[in-house]
């Protein structure tokens, strides 16, 4: 067999740094847009992306030719830049230094696209560190606490 073939859907969860609420009406569809073409440069493609003030969950299906971490570097490190031209309250803006990454099967893929496109009815009821820290322990991800929020 000669060709690589995969299918890697992914959801990527980050936040802003020190969780400030800077992801406002202004700017937020026009960044999930922006994270959207990023995304294709990368040549990957966007599922779904949404958020509120202090996150943001990506679903994509990424490419077989980039890493995770690099995939995501790419993400926060232009879309950053591209916040900073926004206007002087985006001037000092920045997404933490982490992420989280999670496989998605293809039979969970509906529910997760409405469970990011419903994100500010869901966090009406639960805290992003509340949501977070269930993702972990759904997936059987170790962590330690004193470093989850660190920015």
């Amino acid at each position: 067999m000669s060709h690589s073939l995969s299918k890697l859907c992914v959801h990527i969860v980050f936040h802003t740094k020190h969780n400030q609420d800077l992801i406002d009406a202004e700017i937020e569809a026009e960044l999930y847009a922006f994270i959207g073409g990023v995304i294709k440069e990368n040549q990957s493609i966007p599922i779904k992306i949404n958020g509120i003030e202090n996150h943001i969950h990506i679903l994509a299906i990424m490419s077989k030719n980039i890493a995770l971490s690099k995939f995501v570097e790419e993400i926060k490190r232009k879309s950053s830049r591209w916040i900073k031209t926004k206007g002087e309250k985006y001037r000092n803006f920045a997404w933490q230094g982490g992420y989280g990454g999670f496989s998605v099967c293809d039979s969970s893929l509906n529910r997760l696209i409405l469970y990011i496109a419903n994100q500010k009815v869901h966090h009406k009821r639960i805290t992003f560190q509340e949501e977070y820290e269930n993702y972990l322990k759904e997936h059987n991800i170790e962590y330690d606490e004193r470093y989850l929020w660190s920015d």
